[in-house]
């Protein structure tokens, strides 16, 4: 089965990717992996994205459904994967559903989260990241231990940038602006499962695991 994971930062997609990857046994996608995987292994494409990006613009659709397909050719894909941040755009929806159809195969779900944007923002806003390991906590949701200080490395955590929350309403605000019509694309196709992620870890798996039961 082939899933694609949509959903608006903070909603938790991270979180349900892992469990979906490891309850179906299928590869986690995600665009910066590719390009990375396809740069290091030296391949025309890869080394072509990796000219572009060290450029700071934006890798050309032809040259990001060229990886692509390269990914979904090897063995780990045979049973399906879960797409995490790609397609961004109606035209990268229309060229994976092209190239899918060549090699015989479709998306057969898209998950798409659903949170409010003032649960969005106090999710976003009191997410603490550790300096040294990386390590993620919550002010409210999962403290530290000891203020300020990650529980597994002894590291200093700080709130970055992006989580602030003038910057975090502008994140929402560009996501909603851009996925808007790609979930009109794919809610027309009649693969579009809506998951009410404004609840627990284990609820939010549950609807998902129903949402995917059968697919295999």
């Amino acid at each position: 089965m082939i899933v694609l994971l949509m959903g608006p930062p903070g909603a938790g997609k991270g979180t349900q990717a892992d469990e979906i990857v490891q309850e179906f046994g299928i590869p986690h996608i995600s665009t910066g992996d590719m390009f990375r995987s396809a740069a290091a292994e030296g391949t025309d494409l890869g080394l072509k994205a990796k000219a572009i990006m060290e450029t700071g613009k934006l890798v050309p659709d032809d040259v990001t459904i060229g990886i692509v397909k390269e990914r979904l050719m090897r063995d780990d894909c045979i049973p399906g994967c879960l797409f995490d941040g790609f397609p961004r755009t109606i035209a990268q929806a229309e060229a994976l559903d092209s190239m899918l159809k060549e090699m015989g195969r479709r998306i057969d779900c898209v998950l798409s989260f659903e949170v409010p944007d003032d649960v969005l923002v106090e999710r976003l806003t009191g997410r603490l990241v550790c300096r040294k390991c990386g390590e993620t906590f919550h002010i409210r949701h999962q403290p530290p231990q000891v203020d300020g200080i990650c529980d597994d490395c002894g590291g200093e955590l700080y709130i970055r940038d992006d989580d602030k929350e003038e910057t975090a309403r502008n994140r929402l605000s560009v996501y909603h602006a851009q996925t808007a019509p790609l979930l009109d694309y794919y809610q027309n196709s009649g693969v579009i499962a809506a998951i009410d992620a404004h609840c627990s870890i284990e609820e939010v798996a549950e609807k998902i695991m129903k949402a995917l039961a059968g697919l295999q």
